[in-house]
């Protein structure tokens, strides 16, 4: 390497040297993408506070992490430690913050007003972690508006609330709503559930205020209803004709008003003794009348004779209670209830190849099409007297006007996505080692160097008379000359110490040698003539 460098002239060093020095640094940086850790990501879609609060988390546990939009990305092997450590501390928070605002009041600096305040705020912070809880919920906003106490108010009107929800994929359906409206209204006091207003932040209003709960709730029912039995169905079906062979449409009917019966059946030919009241009188008088005179005053004077009379009365009384028995029947009906249910099944024919080799479209059977039939009937829970419909066809589907083909990722195409830069950046990297090998170091390492520097630039004069030329001239005393690689012509190739000791001893000679050496033989042949 040191002979190398020495027959190197001054503008190849000071290439060669730079091309070390960016070969250096080309692999330390490539070392260094290839030993960094892996970012995987932490949480995402945070608010900035409490994406604050969790970065400061992470830099006092000494996790240094790397913030990209909303998203909190750590090393891979310091995740789940970083997550587990998270969650002890409470972060991030899930929703507002709840009753722990009440914490904060103090008994002697707080006013009614702060208190309710802070009261309805922690209100609405459990609510809304509550409902952040449900499957699917990625964010939660709850407001309870309250209105103010007026004794000698006529019409004092109640609380309401609104609730606006942010669904992590999908719409928010309205059974969700319904559930929803009801866990607001039983926690809130004098709030009804028809002054609670469900929004999605995506599909708009979902359950309004004063709506009919049962009729809306029953909506929503018969639309979960028939896209569950299309997707029963459908999947029934195409387990036999095949996945894109078959076409479901269903139409559930149901009763938006609720009802309440009550029967009264009397019976009047099973009488029934109630009660039995029996009462009997028994009345006797008796008395005597005289005639009076002056002598029945004194006071042995005779009154007369006596006529004595009595009386006797008898009476009895019997007084029954009867009533008829009697049958009461009540039947509440709520709204959804089933009313009729329609349902059309449309199913491809059979495709196979004819003589000619084209395909040929053939309908499916009659029993075929019956066994389909019965397996709707069956899945829907068929009632003829309720008036359910079934109809179950074959016919030809039309291909779509622009087919397309399911194209899915490859493990090095998910690679690629996950790790774009780093990827992009060892590419990079790696592409500059190799031109800096191959364009700069390779030639200059393996280019000959002429063993005079001056070869081609010195013009000696022609061979004297008796002095033999070319290589003959330097072949030392005693040793053969060598014979010419090409061109006929007699060129002696001496080994490195003979030409060593010619250039001492013989410079001119030399030079002309090389000369002829390096110039084409016409150029040669046409020199010898001028000389």
């Amino acid at each position: 390497m040191l002979e190398t460098w020495h027959r190197l002239d001054t503008r190849r060093r000071i290439i060669l040297a730079g091309a070390a020095i960016l070969t250096v640094v080309a692999v330390l940086s490539l070392a260094q993408v290839a030993t960094r850790p892996s970012m995987v990501l932490l949480y995402s879609g945070l608010d900035p506070a409490e994406a604050g609060e969790v970065v400061g988390a992470l830099e006092q546990m000494n996790v240094q992490p790397e913030v990209r939009g909303n998203a909190i990305y750590v090393a891979e092997d310091q995740r789940d430690r970083a997550r587990l450590a998270l969650a002890r501390d409470g972060l991030p928070r899930q929703g507002q913050a709840g009753y722990e605002l009440l914490d904060k009041l103090s008994g002697f600096s707080a006013t009614t007003d702060m208190f309710n305040a802070a009261y309805w705020r922690a209100k609405e912070g459990e609510l809304a972690r509550t409902i952040l809880a449900t499957s699917g919920v990625r964010a939660v906003r709850v407001h309870i508006a309250t209105p103010s106490r007026r004794p000698f108010a006529r019409d004092a009107a109640g609380a309401s609330a609104s609730v606006t929800v942010t669904m992590a994929g999908g719409v928010l359906t309205q059974t969700q709503a319904t559930a929803i409206r009801y866990l607001v209204a039983l926690a809130v006091a004098e709030l009804s559930p028809g002054r609670v207003a469900v929004i999605d932040s995506r599909a708009g209003m979902v359950l309004a205020p004063g709506t009919d709960t049962p009729a809306a709730s029953a909506a929503g029912e018969a639309a979960e209803r028939e896209a569950r039995l299309k997707a029963e169905i459908e999947q029934l079906i195409s387990a036999r004709v095949g996945r894109d062979k078959v076409r479901v449409s269903i139409t559930v009917e149901t009763d938006r008003e609720a009802e309440t019966i009550t029967e009264k059946l009397i019976q009047p030919d099973s009488r029934v003794t109630i009660s039995t009241d029996i009462e009997e009188i028994s009345d006797t008088s008796s008395g005597s009348a005289g005639s009076v005179t002056i002598a029945s005053n004194l006071p042995d004077g005779d009154a007369g004779a006596a006529d004595t009379r009595s009386s006797e009365r008898t009476e009895s009384r019997e007084r029954a209670n009867y009533d008829y028995s009697e049958i009461q029947r009540q039947t509440v009906r709520q709204a959804g209830a089933v009313r009729r249910i329609s349902v059309a099944v449309l199913v491809d024919g059979i495709t196979s190849t004819g003589a000619d080799g084209e395909p040929v479209w053939e309908p499916r059977s009659e029993a075929e099409l019956k066994t389909l039939r019965r397996l709707v009937v069956a899945a829907i829970g068929f009632d003829e007297a309720r008036g359910d419909i079934v109809t179950v066809e074959s016919m030809e589907f039309q291909p779509d006007a622009t087919p397309g083909a399911l194209v899915e990722s490859s493990p090095l195409l998910r690679l690629f996505e996950r790790n774009a830069m780093t990827l992009i950046q060892i590419g990079v990297l790696s592409l500059v080692v190799l031109v800096l090998a191959l364009m700069v170091v390779r030639p200059i390492l393996t280019r000959p160097v002429p063993a005079l520097a001056a070869v081609g630039a010195i013009a000696g004069p022609a061979p004297a008379a008796g002095e033999p030329a070319g290589a003959d001239a330097l072949a030392a005393p005693g040793q053969p000359a060598l014979a010419a690689p090409e061109g006929g012509e007699n060129r002696s190739v001496p080994d490195g110490d003979t030409l060593r000791l010619a250039v001492t001893e013989r410079p001119e000679q030399t030079a002309s040698m090389l000369r002829e050496w390096l110039a084409p033989t016409e150029l040669v042949s046409g020199e010898r003539e001028v000389a």
